[in-house]
């Protein structure tokens, strides 16, 4: 079992920067023998990949509107893993899901996560 809990969103201005974290608690699996992702969902829109890092943190995948700009990393001593967000605009508006699977290699779709935290909202002004 795995539980996940994201923290570090809020309301900033375009061009802000912003860094998420996922507090990760686990029983009987090594946090660090679980792939991460983090995804978004909007308003009216449906749940969309940003970022995943491999269990060691030697990988790592983005969202071709993302990339250049946020920046995904893990601590596995810590059990933690982040996000930071730079150069944010006002499409970045959503809530954001950090979610964990029983492989140690990082995916993009929501399908092939299996443990998901309950979001943390950020918002972006124009």
């Amino acid at each position: 079992q795995v539980q996940l809990v994201e923290s570090g969103g809020g309301l900033v201005q375009a061009g802000a920067s912003l860094r998420l974290s996922c507090a990760t608690t686990t029983s009987g699996r090594s946090f660090s023998r679980n792939a991460m992702g983090w995804f978004r969902q909007a308003p009216g829109k449906e749940r969309e990949f940003v970022a995943a890092v491999s269990a060691i943190g030697l990988s790592t995948l983005y969202a071709d509107s993302v990339k250049g700009r946020f920046t995904i990393s893990r601590v596995n001593t810590k059990n933690t893993l982040f996000l930071q967000m730079n150069s944010l605009k006002p499409e970045d508006t959503a809530v954001y899901y950090c979610a964990a699977r029983t492989s140690v290699n990082p995916a993009i779709t929501p399908e092939e996560y299996t443990y998901w935290g309950q979001g943390t909202q950020v918002t972006v002004s124009s």
